[in-house]
């Protein structure tokens, strides 16, 4: 059996088991922490494809979640538009935000790029904090939007119990790892990879590594946007210190850097790897030690720049290599 049918059979198995784990784990608590396991792996898959194939540091992200959850949220909440609507309108919304920050900022090199980004994330972060009102669309400030659990069905994307939310999000990034797959394997991935490698050199053979890394960051933004209506239909409650924060652009970043950024398996390795360990931080120090889990990630980001600079995916893939390429021991004829 060669290393294609193998990759093949590893590939079903896991579907498999992530499609059939609801039916073993059966405590809420789990499926609560799987759930946002997954979120974050999509968050993050959908970062790399600006933030890891066109070699820039977008740490901004959290706009788009914010964008994204707002909008879905107003309006079912004002105007009784289904959160699936509401989740494709956030998306545009959010592509178009990307758009106008990437015009003038993707030109900038190294961290002009990454403090930009901040900015714009902060600055929406404090514009919804204090205001109540933009237009006639009622954000509720620092106090932030409740969506009442009145009624449930997937229409209205609203369940009584965690396993629906644990499909849908794993459906969102089993789609989302194809597309950047798909992205890897077309002239759009090759532009940007040109582009993030060495730009001038891809300038220089006819290559316009701006239009590439527009591209990426608007579907970048779209994409991370549908991830902030179903944070909002999951935990039924937004406010910018949650939604837009700061923590939770980095640890999008965090995740991609030390999974392996520019990679397909990289985001969900780093997933797996750093949500349980903010899972648990959060919840036996979130009170006395705030964000310590961002100072474990920075420590870990460090060792892995320092060791593994193309992130852990490297070393695990060498690993599993290994083993499918193992030479099978020689059988006697009977």
């Amino acid at each position: 059996m060669n290393s294609q049918h193998i990759n093949k059979i590893a590939l079903l198995g896991v579907l498999a088991l992530a499609f059939a784990l609801p039916l073993v784990v059966r405590s809420a608590t789990y499926l609560h922490i799987l759930v946002l396991l997954f979120f974050y792996a999509y968050l993050t898959t959908s970062w790399n494809i600006v933030g890891g194939f066109a070699g820039v540091l977008p740490l901004g992200h959290a706009a788009f979640v914010g964008i994204g959850a707002y909008t879905s949220t107003v309006l079912s909440l004002q105007y009784g538009i289904s959160p699936w609507i509401g989740m494709v309108v956030g998306g545009v919304l959010a592509m178009i935000a990307g758009i106008i920050i990437g015009l003038p900022t993707l030109k900038m090199r190294g961290a002009y790029f990454a403090l930009a980004t901040i900015a714009f994330a902060e600055g929406l972060r404090v514009m919804v904090e204090n205001i109540d009102y933009l237009g006639p669309l009622k954000i509720n400030g620092p106090r932030g939007l409740q969506i009442p659990p009145l009624e449930t069905g997937f229409s209205h994307f609203m369940f009584a119990t965690k396993e629906p939310y644990y499909y849908i999000i794993l459906i969102m990034l089993l789609l989302v790892m194809l597309l950047t797959y798909m992205v890897s394997r077309s002239k759009l991935g090759y532009y940007l990879v040109a582009g993030g490698e060495e730009p001038e050199a891809a300038m220089a053979l006819g290559v316009n590594v701006a239009r590439a890394r527009l591209i990426a960051m608007a579907v970048s933004s779209f994409l991370t946007a549908l991830a902030g209506t179903f944070y909002a239909q999951f935990s039924l409650y937004i406010h910018p210190k949650s939604i837009i924060s700061l923590d939770m652009s980095f640890e999008i970043a965090f995740i991609a850097l030390i999974g392996g950024r520019g990679s397909i398996v990289g985001p969900i390795l780093g997933a797996l790897l750093l949500r349980p360990v903010s899972d648990f931080c959060r919840i036996y120090f979130g009170d006395s030690l705030p964000g310590l889990h961002l100072i474990i990630f920075g420590l870990v980001l460090i060792l892995v720049m320092l060791y593994q600079p193309r992130g852990l995916q490297e070393p695990i893939s060498r690993l599993y290599q290994r083993i499918i390429n193992r030479p099978q021991p020689a059988t006697s004829g009977s």
